[in-house]
């Protein structure tokens, strides 16, 4: 039998998430306090309330403006405490952490505070809670190349903290193509590689996501599903897909949630996961994400099972430590007769 309260309690992993995009208003307003910083807004319910979207590009405008309160190590180490504190009581054991360098550093916040004060905040999670976590930087896709090749120079300096580059912000318009050198530059130094491909852009970008990119999961990806030979790929190289319900939704790529492409993903073999993408902007944290969609599309105990467990499978971790969280996940679903 499934309750919200089982889904809540299953171990799971989360691997899209945008720190910057767990800044919740009553915090955002705490920081614009502490650091002096006019907001366009009066009150927490008066920001909340402008959380509704059209499209992705409204939320960008808005979630950008949200950045500018991030000034000093604590603010940075703040939001993410709040998120992993967050992410432990969600029953999440392993975390992978996005956070968009351009965005500070173009501010005049050095490289290295935004870093240093995000893995503080990911050492003590994982010494409180036993939480373990990595961290992605990402390339902002309408900044210049020049900016995104100076940027994988930068996270070079901390290869021992970061585990991989992605690639967001506004995806029309900026095909994975154009960010070849960057890609080529970071994976020779190490790092995996994911990019957002197929959310609003075409099947297209998911080939060249994969083609050019060489990427070792693929962020998003929905649009997938209008290209059968894709599909068949994807499923044969069992590339995860880091699918975003509340997020399709809200940014109104899918208009009822009933309507999302994630059962037909896993009818098809895909290994989907499931992310809660921008939680404070898109109406809940991962366990939402899950409730979501066991409510809308009919999930039952195997389909929750898969998109655990493909959370974990999918994780740049290394196989012993994947192999246990598996195991408490199996634990889990025996003791409450899912297996």
């Amino acid at each position: 039998m499934i309750t919200a309260d089982l889904i809540e309690q299953m171990p799971k992993a989360e691997l899209h998430v945008h720190i910057e995009g767990t800044l919740e208003p009553e915090l955002c307003f705490d920081l614009a306090k502490r650091n002096n910083i006019e907001i366009d807004y009066s009150s927490v319910e008066e920001l909340r309330a402008a959380y509704q979207f059209e499209n992705l590009q409204e939320f960008l405008d808005i979630y950008y403006q949200g950045c500018n309160v991030l000034i000093e190590e604590q603010d940075f180490y703040d939001l993410t405490w709040a998120y992993l504190e967050k992410a432990h009581q969600q029953n999440v054991r392993h975390t992978e952490i996005f956070f968009d360098p351009q965005s500070h550093t173009t501010r005049g916040i050095p490289f290295e505070r935004v870093v240093d004060s995000i893995i503080h905040a990911m050492a003590d999670a994982e010494t409180k809670f036993g939480l373990t976590s990595g961290l992605i930087f990402c390339i902002l896709r309408h900044m210049s190349i020049e900016s995104a090749l100076e940027t994988v120079d930068e996270a070079i300096n901390y290869r021992d903290h970061l585990i991989g580059i992605g690639l967001d912000s506004s995806e029309k318009g900026y095909p994975p193509r154009l960010y070849k050198e960057v890609f080529d530059r970071a994976r020779e130094a190490g790092f995996k590689a994911v990019a957002h491909a197929g959310e609003e852009g075409p099947p297209d970008y998911v080939w060249e996501a994969l083609d050019i990119l060489k990427i070792d999961r693929l962020d998003h990806g929905n649009r997938c599903l209008e290209d059968d030979v894709l599909v068949a790929r994807l499923a044969q190289e069992k590339m995860a897909l880091t699918v975003c319900p509340l997020s399709n939704l809200s940014l109104g790529l899918v208009k009822d949630i009933a309507a999302h492409p994630l059962r037909e993903m896993l009818f098809k073999d895909l290994k989907a996961t499931l992310n809660s993408d921008d939680p404070a902007y898109f109406g809940g944290h991962v366990n939402a994400n899950y409730i979501a969609v066991w409510e809308a599309l009919n999930l039952n105990e195997n389909h929750l099972y898969q998109l655990a467990r493909n959370s974990f499978e999918a994780a740049f971790l290394e196989d012993q430590q994947k192999a246990a969280y598996i195991a408490e996940l199996d634990t889990f679903a025996q003791e409450n007769g899912w297996k």
